[in-house]
């Protein structure tokens, strides 16, 4: 069955007018020492607040860095919204099974591959015709030759970026179990390429990465205990490293997606996970979220906290609980269960005294507690019941536990 791809509107709009961090259209143009030009906010974000010093585009070294107003490049922009720019909206040229051919013959024979693919890319994202004519040409096969090239002694830094844009071709791709294409991906060395393009590839190429990543995920019960043998927690450091860019949100909420994917099928990649540091990383980003992120946040907490190594992390870091418990009865009925489940898990398996303290101080008791005035009978309100009965001896010890609610839950004393 074909997963039906939806334009994205946010693409409708001439290349060179996007910035290369946020993939979005670009409002005030700057140009870097390295002459690629970014959105002016995205690329102070990425080095002065999170001080980079590498260009997101071309991964070069950066030693000036001084930001220089692209005055052409904004008229351009203005001037295409206002429809009077000779960039206007590309209308869908046709394009010959010849020239396809061609196209790929070339993109086979050359070694100077980028530009031959920028091209290919432009052309495949006419529509779904040329897809699917790029596909029954052999298309997916010439680009899996210049992914695994990678893997290579000898790469280079050109082998590298043709790679990056036979991705940018791949990612437009419709992806469904039976075809060819997500076989190939699927392959050890496609797989092991496009992990080295996650750690190391531009802005840009990690979007399509994690994108194809995403989709396969989705369509596919993909063993990613390959991938993660091969690259160690590196792999995860970097889907955590994505889900935590708060300038390329697409890229953020692929990643997480990803994630969710991948822990969800295997407890090995979760103890990885847990090594890659996700518990802190997750935590940390968990107060400023909206409501889908943030569920899908907890969710992925409370995975981890299914292992023993993820509920230590959680409680050995200060604000775990804390964060945990202000996103109860705050965000959505899905959180508030979420939340329950990953303080049950703590409760069950790992009480000491100072986790207990802590669900005190930082209110999760009182949650806890006002849950139980919710009508009818649910598996939360269980798990509540049951957390209270275990661990109400030692909390109404303290004044702030509810008196009128001891009898309740079975704790008076006899």
């Amino acid at each position: 069955m074909e997963i039906e791809k939806k334009p994205d509107p946010t693409m409708d709009f001439p290349p060179d007018f996007r910035c290369p961090i946020s993939m979005e259209l670009m409002k005030d143009p700057v140009t870097i020492s390295t002459g690629v030009t970014y959105e002016r906010k995205s690329i102070e974000k990425w080095l002065f607040t999170y001080k980079k010093k590498t260009c997101p585009a071309t991964m070069q070294c950066i030693e000036n860095f001084n930001i220089t107003p692209n005055h052409t490049l904004k008229r351009l922009i203005l001037a295409w919204q206002n429809g009077k720019s000779q960039y206007g909206p590309r209308p869908p040229l046709p394009i010959k099974h010849d020239e396809l051919v061609s196209l790929l013959n070339t993109i086979e024979s050359t070694p100077f591959k980028v530009s031959s693919l920028k091209k290919l890319r432009s052309i495949v994202d006419i529509g779904n015709d040329v897809k699917a004519d790029f596909v029954r040409s052999g298309g997916v096969e010439v680009l899996f030759g210049i992914i695994v090239q990678v893997l290579m002694e000898s790469s280079d830094f050109v082998t590298f970026r043709a790679c990056e844009e036979a991705l940018g071709v791949l990612h437009q791709l419709p992806l469904s179990e039976e075809e060819q294409t997500i076989q190939l991906l699927s392959k050890p060395e496609s797989m092991k390429s496009m992990a080295i393009i996650l750690q190391r590839g531009s802005a840009e190429a990690r979007l399509y990465t994690v994108t194809i990543f995403q989709s396969m995920a989705k369509i596919t019960d993909y063993n990613w205990n390959f991938v993660m043998q091969d690259q160690g927690i590196d792999f995860f450091k970097s889907l955590l490293e994505l889900v935590s860019d708060e300038i390329c949100t697409k890229a953020s909420s692929r990643a997480l997606e990803v994630l969710i994917e991948i822990l969800s099928a295997s407890k090995k990649s979760r103890l990885k996970a847990i090594e890659a540091g996700a518990v802190c990383v997750l935590i940390e980003l968990l107060p400023d979220l909206n409501r889908s992120k943030c569920e899908k946040m907890l969710l992925l907490i409370k995975l981890l906290c299914e292992c023993a190594e993820g509920r230590l992390a959680l409680v050995e870091h200060g604000l775990g609980i804390a964060v945990v418990s202000k996103k109860m009865l705050h965000v959505s009925d899905t959180a508030t269960k979420i939340g329950v489940k990953i303080l049950w898990l703590i409760c069950s398996f790992h009480p000491t005294e100072k986790v207990l303290k802590d669900m005190l101080i930082f209110g999760s008791v009182k949650k806890l507690l006002a849950l139980l005035h919710i009508g009818g009978r649910s598996s939360t309100k269980d798990k509540v019941v049951k957390i209270c009965k275990l661990h109400g001896t030692s909390w109404r010890r303290y004044p702030c536990f509810p008196c009128e609610l001891k009898d309740y839950l079975g704790l008076a004393s006899e």
